[in-house]
């Protein structure tokens, strides 16, 4: 119990880094489309809040931005920062892909561990990790009317799996809880900022054709 009391600050601490680092990522894309001010502002909430929104109302929990409103605080903030200094970001898609990597890795782990926390299983606490990770910048993407970077080919939600595998990993291996925070950010940021910057891809799918109905026929006489 002494340890998970210590935790709280650092996940905390976490959860308003990870907010604060999407929201410029979701300012960043309403950058690109020239939205005005206040389109700043919603991108950069949304962005900031919405995987963790969707988290703790899975878990049943206190939804964390309305228990301390701190993080819609800093989202708004930095969407007015970013709307008046995005002109000098020269290329701001490779910024966002970076900032998005580190804020994809910060999240991962403070969702894992939100969900150990209160109670699921290893298999849980990964998804809630995962969806912590992943539906921020999914709504983000819909918003802003950009191709999703989940449909996409480059490791992204894979990326944050290994981060939370780590993290549960190293708990049930009985690690110090602030030592596996770390080291499953270390692993899911490294995955993807590698993915981005060697390429790295997944395997995908490849459809074939169907079988005629000549061929059908055939096989069924066989």
């Amino acid at each position: 119990m002494m340890e998970l009391e210590r935790l709280a600050p650092l996940l905390t601490v976490v959860d308003l880094a990870a907010a604060t680092v999407f929201a410029v990522t979701g300012a960043l894309v309403a950058s690109r489309k020239q939205m005005d001010i206040i389109g700043f502002m919603w991108l950069a909430v949304v962005t900031g809040v919405g995987g963790g929104t969707v988290r703790d109302l899975l878990l049943g929990v206190p939804v964390f931005w309305v228990v301390n409103p701190s993080p819609v605080v800093t989202c708004l903030i930095a969407a007015v920062v970013v709307h008046f200094t995005s002109h000098l970001i020269q290329s701001r898609y490779i910024l966002l892909l970076w900032l998005d990597a580190f804020g994809m890795a910060l999240v991962t782990v403070a969702g894992t561990a939100k969900g150990l926390d209160n109670g699921t299983g290893a298999v849980v606490a990964v998804v809630m990790g995962v969806i912590t990770a992943s539906v921020g910048g999914m709504i983000r993407d819909i918003l802003g009317q950009e191709p999703s970077i989940i449909l996409r080919r480059e490791i992204y939600v894979t990326a944050s799996v290994l981060g939370a595998c780590t993290y549960v990993l190293a708990v049930s291996l009985g690690a110090d809880r602030t030592l596996a925070a770390l080291a499953g950010i270390a692993v899911a940021s490294t995955a993807r900022v590698l993915a981005i910057a060697l390429g790295w891809s997944m395997p995908v799918f490849r459809s074939r054709p169907g079988r005629s109905l000549e061929q059908i026929r055939k096989d069924n006489e066989g």
